[in-house]
């Protein structure tokens, strides 16, 4: 459908038939990406091979690493310089990562990591889907930082969360990253692609002082300190060490706490921005399905095939993890007497669903690592032996 705007020749929206890692590729390049590096590695290689021939056309750098480690450690760097800057990778590469995603983290620089989830440990199933990064997304790294992750459940949300990660970055002074799976990446299915009008983008906010006045980690502008990129008459120092608000080693201890309580803060405490939460036949469920990337999927086609039998059950999508939402998953158990959580993994996310109802419902495990999807069948089956009936099941 066209989209006017005055003055301005009618864009159209573009409706196309592709791969999951396709759609990441042009979500990056609509949100802005300037400068990507990586190294190939199953199931995200095709995000990779699309950008290297798109992003010399736009006038964005490319460049192939070495590894996983020079890639995150590149696309930090590209980030201090002001570029929106973003990497690819699977569950073997993002353990090479984590360091580096420490240092952005501490250094607060916007950037972007996509992880294609594949089996493992090790080598694991490069080519088969998996959903066990989970944690390792939320805790690679050494230390306490905060980090924000979504996760994708289809190829459209691949698109359309690789802009939200980059809008997330830039809001937060943050690393994001995007959880996508194997089965999802390389999926292929109809999307539409907004007109680039329409698309929302968020920049990292600029200093409102002079040189003279700048401090890097000044928390008087807030909990998310203005951003200079390197180069623009800006003078200060930069160091993965704990350190002061001028960006200089410290063993202050005032000023070591400080600068670890702001961090966590400025994340953590943002709720509203932090919270993305889908609801489906919520209302008036009994039980509800708590499910993220492909499992979200399954957790759809199993609320319609229970309500066609007159079994209130609900799904409670989450898209973000992390931060996770702990009060939306609290005023749910009191609403429903049991929780479902799916997962292609031994069961990671669950225990937080656990500790964030705190026992008003019964919280119950489903977990799957045979590298299969899970289908909406074996989620009613689970439902049915809860006592889904369409009445008030036993707890």
């Amino acid at each position: 459908m066209p989209v006017e705007k005055a003055g301005v020749e009618t864009a159209q929206r573009e409706v196309v038939f592709i791969q999951g890692n396709e759609a990441c590729a042009r979500g990056a390049l609509a949100a802005g990406l300037q400068f990507f590096a990586g190294y190939p590695i199953t199931p995200s290689t095709e995000i990779a091979e699309y950008l290297s021939q798109e992003m010399p056309r736009r006038g964005a750098r490319f460049i192939q690493m070495e590894d996983e480690i020079a890639s995150m450690a590149a696309i930090v760097g590209a980030s201090m310089a002001g570029a929106k800057s973003m990497t690819a990778t699977s569950g073997p590469g993002y353990s090479l990562m984590v360091e580096n995603v420490g240092l952005a983290a501490m250094l607060e620089a916007p950037c972007v990591v996509v992880n294609v989830q594949r089996g493992g440990p090790s080598t694991g199933l490069p080519t088969r889907t998996h959903a066990a990064d989970v944690m390792q997304a939320r805790w690679g790294s050494h230390g306490d930082y905060p980090i924000i992750v979504l996760t994708a459940s289809s190829v459209q949300e691949d698109f359309d969360l690789t802009i939200k990660a980059f809008n997330l970055a830039e809001q937060f002074r943050s690393p994001v990253v995007l959880l996508m799976e194997e089965a999802t990446g390389h999926m292929r299915e109809k999307i539409e692609i907004p007109a680039p009008g329409e698309i929302e983008l968020v920049e990292r906010r600029g200093p409102t002082v002079g040189p003279e006045a700048y401090l890097p980690h000044d928390d008087g502008f807030g909990d998310v300190p203005p951003f200079v990129a390197y180069g623009r008459g800006y003078r200060y120092h930069t160091t993965g060490l704990t350190h002061d608000t001028a960006g200089y080693p410290t063993s202050r201890p005032e000023e070591i706490d400080a600068l670890m309580r702001r961090h966590a803060r400025k994340i953590n405490e943002d709720i509203a921005a932090l919270r993305d939460v889908e609801y489906t036949m919520m209302d008036d469920a009994e039980i509800a399905i708590v499910a993220y990337g492909s499992s979200a999927r399954a957790g759809l086609g199993a609320v319609e095939l229970a309500r066609s039998r007159g079994i209130k059950l609900g799904l409670i999508k989450l898209v973000i993890l992390w931060p996770f939402p702990t009060e939306v998953i609290r005023e749910a158990a009191g609403r429903v007497e049991h929780l479902i959580v799916p997962e292609l993994n031994l069961g990671q996310l669950v225990r937080e669903v656990e500790r964030a109802a705190c026992g008003r419902a019964a919280v119950h495990s489903m977990t799957k690592v045979t590298s299969e999807i899970w289908a909406p069948h074996e989620l009613i089956e689970t439902v049915e032996q809860l006592g889904g009936t369409g009445g008030r099941g036993a707890r």
